[in-house]
């Protein structure tokens, strides 16, 4: 049995967020504005989404597909941009996020595609898009956290990393707890999601298939292979994205180039 909400079940969840804007205001804690903006663009999001997909899903055009993924990428791109603190100035600032989100994402999918899912054709739209997302999704938290994290960490102990440069460390011996903390922070999400999941939460994919009628045991085997998948493309695309960002803060001569961000 498929369940259809209606449009009368979706307004009517939308009152709690009423009841929260109505909290902040009382006791002025400041989120209304942001919170309503958040609810306004995901509606039309997701609206836009809905009819796009429904083109691609009939379609199972390749390039109608690998054109939606790769809208999907360059926004979150701009995204992971957009929550940097200190970006890096130039191409860097968009690209270096974008490009290692986007590798560990692909690398996921088309594996996942091909080997576990297996749909004919491989890059079927109904298959590729969903899961393309789930990924990307997280990679683009992942990495957006580690970069923040690992410009933060190089800006604020700046003296003890030249310190250790200047006895003739490298800039990776020298970079290594910065590294540690940028990689700890963007793995944190998905740890926390891996660890809560089951007794704490039922993820959205397993709790979809459960309302949907499928076999709880095989909605459990779908949620731990995407939940494994997502961990992955986090993880690759995150230390691909901190060694870049290594790479770029420090030079072929091992000295720091903070100069090298955005209002540094």
């Amino acid at each position: 049995m498929t369940i259809d909400p209606g449009n009368g079940a979706v307004m009517l969840a939308a009152i709690f967020l009423i009841l929260n804007a109505g909290l902040s205001m009382a006791l002025q804690l400041g989120f209304v504005r942001s919170m309503l903006i958040a609810a306004l663009r995901m509606t039309v999001q997701l609206a836009l989404v809905g009819l796009v997909l429904e083109v691609v899903l009939t379609s199972a055009s390749a390039w109608l597909t690998f054109g939606v993924m790769g809208f999907m990428a360059a926004v979150a791109g701009y995204e992971i941009m957009a929550r940097q603190e200190r970006r890096f100035a130039g191409l860097w600032g968009y690209g270096l996020g974008a490009t290692t989100m986007l590798l560990g994402s692909a690398i996921v999918t088309v594996f996942a595609l091909t080997i576990q899912i297996g749909p004919d054709p491989w890059y079927a739209p109904r298959y590729a898009i969903p899961l393309f997302g789930m990924m990307l999704g997280n990679a683009m938290t992942g990495v957006a956290l580690g970069l923040n994290a690992l410009t933060g960490e190089v800006s604020a102990r700046r003296r003890g990393i030249e310190a250790h440069l200047l006895t003739g460390a490298t800039r990776w011996q020298a970079m290594t707890p910065a590294m540690r903390r940028a990689a700890t922070a963007g793995m944190v999400p998905i740890i926390n999601a891996m660890t809560a999941t089951g007794i704490v939460a039922l993820p959205g994919m397993m709790t979809g298939q459960i309302l949907a009628g499928a076999d709880p045991s095989q909605a459990v085997r779908y949620q731990l292979m995407v939940m494994f998948l997502i961990a992955g493309a986090t993880g690759l695309g995150l230390i691909v994205a901190v060694m870049g960002g290594v790479i770029r803060l420090t030079d072929s001569r091992h000295r720091i180039r903070l100069d090298r961000l955005r209002g540094s």
